[in-house]
């Protein structure tokens, strides 16, 4: 019970940052009618997301440490808190590249912070995977909220109106509400500081080391298995609402709603997989989960040619292929926290912030190349086209996956300060 408030503000931030960062679908979507981008162009916001998210990341990760896990995630949520407030105001294309750069430099720092944190609140490996489950299922059910309160700022009758902008005061008082929370609970960072003190003296030492886990074989092929894994998801998520607009026909609000069914299966997968990784060997689990997605890509893709050409705007007229295709989420929910937990269960706590940051690095870059090419495959070829795309890294990621478990013995759980588990 001890932990339990640095949870639950871990949690609040983890919510605040998934309806932010997963908004950039429904932004991609509605930049097209606001600002007339084309769907290469907007695919832009995704990089200005990621790569933001990947520069910071590589250079700040290893530094984490010394600034403070908390100090950090409280300047990421002010950052985010002042964006928000000024969105309103200044609408337009350049606003949006603005927000999702500056919402890519603050997650960074809380995605590499909150990792981090789950080793000094955690006893052991088994608590940490499920724990790392729970808040992975927890920032799906920020996804399918930010869904449904971008909808309803939505004016389906005038598709050039920015209105919808409005929806950041509601996205700066969450954020505003998590600062608060994080500034009044106390986090114990002692022990990790103490142990990195210990072993390195300067920032260049902080940050050579985290050049330094590139070189072994387990995090090459785990850096693998995470941006195959994030590329095949946010192919499918950041053009989810755009592909059911443009290909099955639904109205812009109900388009930003049916994509939500995607984050809610990705919610419960997760949620369920913080169960049965509890019992089942993980790689059994992924693998699985990786076939049965691809099948389901095989199965509903083709079942969303030739639908009508009419606006569908009311939700018993939506075809069940809309219903059934983002159920994807509930094979690729265990994938990621699962791969993580792994990684960061083999090394000790004071490398955690080092490895956390390799691993937003690298999920960063497989999130920006999975929308860019999803993108100008949607923009040349069809939406239908674009989706099967993501047959080919599950393919290589069931691969990368089988190696990663082989390689895993050859990197034993190394203690860390005051815990002989290695968190």
């Amino acid at each position: 019970m001890s932990n339990l408030k640095i949870k639950i503000s871990l949690f609040l931030n983890y919510f605040v940052f998934a309806i932010l960062l997963n908004s950039v679908g429904v932004v991609i979507m509605q930049v097209q009618g606001n600002f007339g981008v084309s769907k290469g162009s907007a695919s832009i916001l995704e990089a200005c997301k990621d790569l933001s998210i990947a520069i910071t990341s590589f250079l700040v990760a290893s530094y984490v440490v010394r600034i403070g896990y908390k100090r950090s995630m409280l300047v990421a949520l002010a950052l985010v808190t002042a964006i928000c407030l000024m969105m309103p105001s200044a609408g337009s294309f350049l606003s949006t590249k603005l927000l999702f750069i500056t919402v890519g430099v603050s997650f960074a720092l809380i995605k590499v912070s909150v990792f981090s944190t789950l080793g000094l609140v955690t006893a052991n490996k088994k608590e940490h995977i499920s724990l790392m489950s729970f808040l992975e299922s927890f920032f799906m059910i920020g996804v399918l909220s930010g869904n449904f309160i971008f909808s309803a700022f939505v004016d389906n009758d005038h598709p050039q109106s920015t209105s919808w902008f409005n929806v950041y005061y509601i996205l700066a008082g969450l954020s505003a509400v998590a600062f608060v929370l994080l500034l009044t609970t106390r986090l114990d960072e002692s022990k990790v500081k103490e142990a990195e003190r210990k072993e390195v003296k300067t920032l260049a030492d902080d940050f050579s080391g985290m050049l330094k886990l590139i070189i072994l074989p387990l995090v090459v092929v785990f850096i693998l298995s995470a941006f195959f894994y994030v590329l095949i998801e946010q192919s499918i998520q950041s053009w989810l609402p755009t592909f059911n607009k443009d290909v099955l026909k639904l109205s812009s609000s109900l388009s930003i709603q049916m994509a939500g069914i995607l984050s809610a299966s990705i919610a419960l997968g997760r949620f369920l997989a913080g169960l049965l990784l509890r019992k089942l060997d993980w790689l059994v689990v992924l693998v699985g989960c990786v076939i049965s997605a691809a099948a389901l890509v095989l199965i509903t893709v083709p079942l969303t040619k030739g639908i009508s050409v009419t606006e569908i705007k009311n939700l018993s007229d939506v075809p069940m292929v809309a219903f059934a295709f983002p159920l994807i989420g509930l094979f690729l929910a265990p994938i990621y926290p699962a791969i993580n937990s792994v990684i960061l269960s083999n090394l000790p706590a004071h490398k955690h912030a080092a490895m956390s940051g390799l691993i937003v690095v690298f999920s960063a870059l497989g999130g920006t190349t999975g929308s860019i090419i999803t993108g100008n495959i949607f923009d040349k070829y069809g939406g239908q086209t674009a989706f099967y795309f993501s047959l080919a890294p599950m393919v290589i990621l069931i691969i990368v996956l089988v190696i990663f478990k082989r390689l895993q013995p050859k990197l034993p759980p190394v203690p860390s300060a005051g815990n002989p588990e290695g968190h």
